[in-house]
């Protein structure tokens, strides 16, 4: 199985309360490889909720417990980040995933980047906490900007061989 960020599968996940419908994403759910998850819902937080930036680095840092995370509204979220993380982590090793299609930006989900802390737009390179952990833990994450149809088949046939074995 592949986990995909909920909200690019068109569920209304997203912190204000909307998604980031990804139209070739959507179209190869049909074929019943992708798990939907949200770490940032499996942590409880409700939808919608204030905007959230890690501070003092990305998600490598904030995972090593040296950076933090706070919303808009000044509430440090940083255990609502890491606990989002690790239950993603035990759904990956539930469904013995090796590959995650995540949303880039995302606190959690960011693959290239995240946004730098100061809610002012502005994104730095480096990755969201779940993201790190994943890649820790030896999963290949991808952003949607990554992906391709080529590349979707790719890891689509992949899943579908190891399943096999």
């Amino acid at each position: 199985m592949i986990l995909v960020s909920a909200c690019l599968l068109g569920h209304n996940v997203k912190y204000n309360g909307g998604n980031n419908a990804n139209e070739l994403l959507q179209k190869y759910n049909a074929r019943g490889r992708f798990v939907a998850v949200c770490p940032e819902c499996f942590a409880m937080l409700p939808v919608p909720r204030p905007p959230m930036e890690i501070q003092g680095g990305n998600g490598k840092k904030l995972l090593a417990g040296k950076a933090t995370a706070m919303d808009k509204n000044g509430m440090d979220t940083t255990a609502y980040l890491l606990a989002g993380a690790r239950k993603l982590l035990k759904i990956a090793e539930a469904y013995h995933a090796k590959v995650a299609i995540l949303k880039d930006g995302s606190p959690s989900c960011g693959v290239h980047g995240v946004y730098d802390g100061t809610f002012c737009g502005r994104k730095v390179k480096g990755v969201g906490v779940t993201t790190a952990l994943l890649q820790k833990h030896g999963l290949t994450v991808y952003s949607e900007k990554d992906i391709t149809i080529g590349r979707l088949e790719t890891l689509l046939a992949e899943d579908l061989h190891r399943d096999r074995i």
